[in-house]
């Protein structure tokens, strides 16, 4: 008997928690009979799913993102006309919500769960940049949604000015900034409903963050999210399921989104960014803009640039939309 074989289970357990990564955990399983019985029971796990299926098939005039810009934006319809050619749609993950169910279907302890994917969501034009944070319990709660045109160190003249931006200038690039972020919610509802199964059969789960390699978008549940997902799942009639299934991603409810932008914003890093927006996004019901500040600064903090772009951004006037649910 070697020195590892000596170490009580608790201890061994305690190890493969901090190994985390799903496939050498199961690799680990493989090594003896004592490996195959404890490596089920690790807690916090760190699932990389390599295969990510995507599809192209539709056309950039039937795409879904633009049929929701076209259909739901309620106090600017009569401004579509003077927008320019719709951005390229979003891409869709075509991965069953069963394939990550399978992989962990072996481990009955999770507690925390951190799931990458290969590839991010949005299809932006070239220098553009987009990056969001999402709270999902039953539905969404809250996303938060940082963009840029571009970013170079080519000082602007308006760049550092804080005045008040005028109403033509924010209709200028409007269909854009509402394109990224409907693209940033149907992004983050597909990644939801990706993990639903996951959700309702581990049900002493405490924590999931689902994030892409390159950092683009995160979905958090917390465990108060996890149990409000579980009970409305419990509940929920055929016809919001077939909707669900048929759309392959959770429904987005009724939400209001305050934006706040900025056409050319330097921050102190001597870098500028193009057509600069901040986008702070919760459910029409019971809205309440309170605490926005903090949500939308929580969300980039560590994030240099994009953190910095936030506290100058909340700075700017903020113009509120409404989304009908999609």
């Amino acid at each position: 008997m070697d020195v590892f074989d000596g170490l009580p289970d608790a201890i061994v357990v305690d190890i493969l928690n901090k190994v985390g990564d799903v496939k050498t955990l199961h690799r680990c399983s493989t090594l003896s009979k004592r490996f195959n019985s404890l490596v089920p029971q690790s807690e916090s796990l760190f699932l990389r799913l390599d295969q990510f299926a995507t599809t192209d098939t539709e056309s950039q005039s039937d795409s879904p993102v633009s049929k929701i810009f076209q259909s739901l934006v309620k106090p600017f319809q009569g401004l579509l006309s003077l927008f320019s050619k719709p951005a390229k749609p979003t891409r869709y993950a075509n991965l069953s919500q069963n394939i990550p169910s399978k992989i962990l279907s072996r481990f009955d302890r999770i507690k925390n769960l951190e799931v990458e994917l290969p590839g991010a969501d949005v299809s932006l034009e070239k220098g553009a940049a987009v990056k969001w944070k999402a709270e999902f319990g039953k539905t969404l709660k809250t996303c938060v949604v940082v963009a840029f045109r571009s970013a170079s160190t080519v000082s602007s003249s308006s760049s550092s000015s804080l005045d008040g931006e005028s109403d033509a200038e924010f209709v200028t690039g409007l269909k854009t900034r509402v394109v990224w972020t409907i693209s940033a919610l149907i992004a983050a509802s597909t990644r939801h409903f990706l993990m639903s199964e996951v959700v309702k059969e581990h049900k002493e789960m405490e924590s999931l963050v689902m994030h892409d390699v390159g950092g683009e978008g995160t979905v958090v549940m917390s465990s108060e999210g996890l149990r409000e997902f579980r009970k409305t799942e419990e509940a929920r009639g055929g016809e919001a399921e077939e909707r669900v299934m048929k759309n392959r991603r959770s429904v987005v409810p009724n939400v209001r989104m305050r934006m706040r932008h900025a056409p050319s914003l330097k921050l102190k890093s001597g870098i500028t960014l193009e057509s600069a927006t901040l986008v702070i996004v919760r459910p029409s019901e019971e809205y309440s803009d309170v605490g926005d500040d903090e949500l939308a600064t929580e969300a980039f903090a560590g994030n240099c640039m994009y953190g910095e772009a936030v506290v100058a951004l909340l700075k700017r006037k903020k113009n509120t939309i409404e989304i009908n649910s999609f």
